[in-house]
């Protein structure tokens, strides 16, 4: 079987990538679905507020994995791993086992071995998603050139929109696990202090300028350890899949708070991520390289293999009483630092990562207008409004509903689901 991807290598393949394979499960083969067999992404459900339950993604359906573990159909370790309603014990498994826990449940689905009525599986739209992992510590990233390039041309002019150390070292700072939330759950407006480039002294107030960040969340399953640094290759490896991610943003706040330290507030009221991790084994065949580099960069970081994946990534608007309208196109393969080097420098002071830890990937623009990854470009920080159907947006209003979508297309689809979330209105202050 040859690569069927933009980057993929032979040697990067093995039957779970075949695009021959079709499952007996009601809409798996469909061309225009997320889920055929050849993803099979992990999440966590419950039917009729019962308890949590392992799933797995499959046309229209999710495989109760907990289900069959329980029944001695899959076992990927000596004791249970998919009865705690949360996929951080499987994730903490090596690799190997998560490589050889879905080549089993792929021949469990195939459609050449025939219905298996000992699989219980379940419609999506008749459960509840929830939060799949247990966050440990959730990193965003910066990575971005196009999106860095923009926001600094906006507030420090064109001959100074990257700062020196951008070009050589993926930045990013600490967020905050515990408003990390599953597509669907509402955002409240955050409140915060507020000043003007007019005012004397800051107010607090309801943020006036919420935004959105379109962006790759990467998943930690193999830990490391405290001390020790990763190499480009292992922090790969340790990867276990990817999420759907919004880092929604608080722009007034942030200017008037993130100097010297960065952002606090202003990202700390909710990240929303979409409920389904697709592995990463599942998008080896559409790797795809980082861009050329502007500067080299220090050996740590180098890559031997191509880290970024062609992900087509979409956001829609939806103001409340509206039809959702497009306002972004755009690819995860503009990003200038691969999820591996974001992870590698994260540990290179030795830090320890662990399993469970969320890497933001930084807001995802590409190089034209219609694909930027945030109003604040998008509408140049509110100069240009976007017309989105009978109404205009600079930022986002109250009732407002934001989808993000992505999938990767070569001999097949594997799509992310939705990862979507509507701007509720603010608390009152304390």
């Amino acid at each position: 079987m040859g690569p069927i991807g933009p980057g993929a290598e032979v040697s990067d393949l093995n039957a779970t990538h075949d695009p021959a394979r079709q499952s007996w499960v009601a809409g798996a083969n469909d061309p225009a679905g997320d889920f055929p067999i050849q993803n099979l992404p992990w999440g966590v459900f419950s039917v009729d507020g019962g308890v949590r339950r392992i799933g797995v993604a499959i046309g229209d359906m999710i495989l109760d994995v907990t289900a069959a573990e329980a029944a001695g159909l899959i076992a990927p370790a000596p004791v249970p791993v998919f009865d705690q309603g949360i996929l951080n014990p499987f994730m903490a498994l090596p690799p190997v086992a998560w490589s050889d826990t879905r080549a089993r449940i792929a021949n469990l689905l195939d459609a050449a071995t025939g219905e298996r009525p000992d699989l219980v599986l379940v419609r999506q739209d008749k459960v509840r998603m929830h939060l799949p992992i247990f966050v440990r510590s959730f990193t965003d990233f910066y990575a971005s050139r196009e999106h860095a390039t923009n926001v600094g041309t906006m507030f420090r002019g064109p001959d100074n929109a990257l700062m020196p150390n951008w070009l050589h070292i993926p930045i990013g700072y600490n967020g905050r696990a515990s408003t990390v939330v599953v597509s669907g759950t509402g955002i409240h407006r955050p409140l915060g202090q507020i000043k003007g480039p007019q005012d004397d002294l800051p107010r607090l107030a309801p943020s006036a300028k919420l935004d959105i960040e379109l962006e790759l969340g990467t998943i930690v399953g193999t830990p490391s350890t405290m001390g020790q640094p990763l190499t480009t290759a292992q922090a790969y490896d340790a990867i276990f899949g990817y999420v759907l991610l919004n880092d929604w943003s608080a722009r007034d706040i942030q200017v008037w708070e993130y100097q010297p330290l960065g952002p606090f507030q202003s990202k700390a009221f909710g990240t929303t991520i979409s409920p389904w991790i697709v592995t990463r084994e599942a998008l080896e065949p559409f790797r795809a390289p980082t861009p050329a580099r502007i500067q080299p960069l220090l050996p740590y970081l180098e890559e031997a293999t191509p880290n970024n994946f062609d992900i087509n990534l979409s956001v829609a608007l939806a103001p409340e009483g509206h039809r959702a309208v497009t306002i972004s196109n755009t690819n995860y393969r503009h990003m200038y630092y691969s999820a591996a080097q974001q992870l590698t420098h994260h540990a290179l002071s030795g830090c320890a990562m662990e399993t469970g830890d969320l890497l933001g990937s930084g807001t995802i623009s590409g190089p034209t207008p219609d694909s930027l990854g945030s109003l604040l470009e998008l509408t140049w920080n509110g100069r240009d409004p976007l017309k989105i159907g009978r109404v205009r947006r600079t930022f986002l209003h109250d009732g407002d509903r934001v989808d993000i979508t992505g999938y990767c297309r070569g001999d097949y689809r594997i799509g992310f689901g939705l990862c979507s979330g509507t701007i509720l209105p603010a608390a009152s202050p304390p």
